[in-house]
Parts: C-alpha cells; structure tokens; sequence
C-alpha cells in the first residue's frame, strides 16, 4: 500500500448489499462502518425534482421501458424503492436530494454523480446542476464533490460554480491519451474517478504530477481493492465498503 496517501473509502449508492441502493436504509447501513463517504445518483422527476436512482430504466421496480423522468415527484413517492431487494425488506420511498444533503452532509463525505441522459434535453441537464450546486452550496473543504460521466455538465457547473469541486468519470473505453487530452482542456476539473481496470501506474503519475484526484470505482475482489490500494487512490468506490476498510486498515 501507497503509506503516503490515505486512501478513503467510500460506499457505492450506500451499502447497497445490505440493503436496497440509493435509499436510507443503505446509506444508513453504511454508516455503521467507519467510511469516508457516501457515492449516489442524482436524476430529475418529471417535474423537476432531484432525487436519488441510478439506473438509466425502471425495471427494479417493474418497469422496464421508463425512466425516472417519465413520473411526476408524487408518483415516484407510491412506489417501494426497496422491493426489487427483498420483498420482506421495510419498503423505502425515493430519496430526495434536498434531505438527503440535510441528513448525511454533516456525518460524512459525499460524491454525487449527476446522471444527464443523453434523451433528455441540455436545459433539463442544466436544471440538474442548478439544483444541485444551489442546495450544496459554496464547499470549501471538498467534503462534497460533484461528478458525472458528462463532460459538458461538469464545464456548465464550472460556469456556475467556479472552484466546485468537480469529477470526470471515465468510461471502460477511454484511455491514458483521453486523460490527457480531458486534462489539458478542462485544468478546473478536480480530479477522475476511473474504472478500476483500467487504473496503472501511469495514470496516476499523469494525475499526480498535474495535482489531481484520483478515484476509482466499483472495487469489489480483493484483487481489485489491492490494486488501488497499492497505486494509492484517494478515493475507492465499493459496493463491500466493510470489506474494502478491512482490507485498508490491514495494510496500513
């Protein structure tokens, strides 16, 4: 393990083995273990309200050709958010972004991923990130960080918020040469959050020597932990938050 980097460790859309992604029973599950953070998924209702889902489609809830943004808030509130998990779990409403900031804020770090879909219209993106960066507010600390895998929502919240602590998430595909160019272009960006298979030791000089971040997720085997362990990632994304802080403290 990289000793000169603290690597934390944060829980994917909570613990979302434990109990169903996304919802407070998982969030509050994952804070019964000593993590740094909490990563979850921001998307808009049909009228206009942030809430918390990652998937691009319904089909956990039954269904499988809608989007979030097919419902109204109030419609959404009627469904049970926890029972494509386990049909004995306590069912869960959809979490609003608004109490899930004035809940969890205070007792631990946040990575909120902006989900801008490529059928929905730029105003609706933009949307999205207004409401965000207005309920977050000015972070000096970097105790939330925004990010998503869309490059132009990050240079709209930039235009807003400059100075916000904003993430570039890499697909499977992109590549040491992407990092490049993205880095160059876009020197406000905070940091990448990369797939884990795709981490090596010469993204993270790249990232180092330009001072950025460096995160990455879904590190699950103990393969995966070790490595970004090893290259001394600031930040690890786990759906097994218990298994990845184990394994870092053994290390340590």
């Amino acid at each position: 393990m990289n000793k000169s980097v603290y690597t934390q460790i944060f829980a994917h859309r909570g613990a979302n083995k434990e109990a169903a992604e996304n919802t407070r029973a998982a969030f509050d599950r994952a804070l019964t273990y000593a993590i740094d953070g909490i990563e979850t998924d921001v998307q808009l209702s049909r009228d206009e309200v942030a809430v918390l889902w990652h998937d691009r489609f319904l089909l956990k809830l039954g269904h499988p050709t809608k989007h979030i943004d097919d419902f109204d808030y109030g419609e959404l509130q009627e469904m049970n958010f926890a029972e494509h998990f386990s049909r004995s779990a306590k069912p869960e409403v959809i979490v609003k972004l608004d109490a899930f900031l004035h809940t969890y804020r205070q007792r631990t770090r946040l990575l909120l991923e902006i989900k801008n879909r490529e059928w929905e219209p730029r105003a609706r993106h933009e949307i999205k990130i207004d409401q965000t960066l207005a309920m977050v507010g000015k972070v000096k600390d970097g105790s939330i960080m925004m990010s998503s895998f869309n490059l132009d929502s990050l240079v709209y919240a930039q235009q807003r918020s400059p100075g916000f602590p904003l993430v570039y998430n890499f697909e499977d595909d992109q590549t040491f040469k992407d990092a490049q160019l993205v880095l160059s272009a876009h020197s406000f960006l905070h940091g990448l959050c990369l797939p884990i298979a795709t981490l090596d030791a010469a993204m993270v000089k790249l990232l180092r020597g330009l001072g950025k971040s460096i995160a990455v997720y879904t590190c699950n085997s103990d393969e995966e932990i070790n490595k970004a362990l090893s290259l001394g990632v600031d930040i690890l994304i786990s759906d097994l938050p218990h298994k990845a802080l184990m394994m870092r403290d053994r290390a340590s």
